[in-house]
């Protein structure tokens, strides 16, 4: 499976926010449907409640047209989504967006919509500054 480029990026980004990477790549196998997430990661929240898990999948919509990447990120993340609620419910499923592509695109009416209606979480990140400037849940 091919990295995304802003791979080791997001991983420092949510390294300085305290989490763990556990899995790079997060796989599953349900069926004879194989997937890999980008990322698994935890977060110690307090001592009664446990962690936090997450899973985040990386998209920098570079190569392709905005609009056929985000139908890729649509498709993967909701199938994504389907498979943890079978293999892991307590996890969560982020999609991690450059933080110049969502303040491109990301906040056009028909994209806010289908992110809303679809329940997208995302995380923003500065691929510069390798830090996530906002957790859209």
């Amino acid at each position: 499976m091919a990295r995304d480029i802003f791979h080791d990026n997001v991983i420092k980004a949510l390294e300085k926010e305290d989490w763990v990477i556990t899995n790079d790549p997060l796989s599953f196998k349900v069926g004879n449907v194989s997937v890999q997430i980008d990322l698994g990661a935890e977060r110690l929240i307090a001592a009664e409640r446990g962690t936090d898990k997450i899973a985040i999948e990386i998209k920098t919509f570079g190569n392709l047209s905005f609009i056929t990447a985000l139908y890729e990120a649509i498709g993967k993340y909701i199938i994504y989504r389907n498979v943890l609620s079978l293999k892991e419910p307590e996890r969560i499923l982020y999609l991690a967006v450059p933080e110049n592509i969502y303040t491109r695109f990301f906040e056009e009416q028909v994209i806010q919509k289908t992110l809303q209606e679809e329940k997208f979480k995302l995380i923003i990140y500065n691929q510069a500054t390798q830090i996530i400037s906002q957790w859209i849940n």
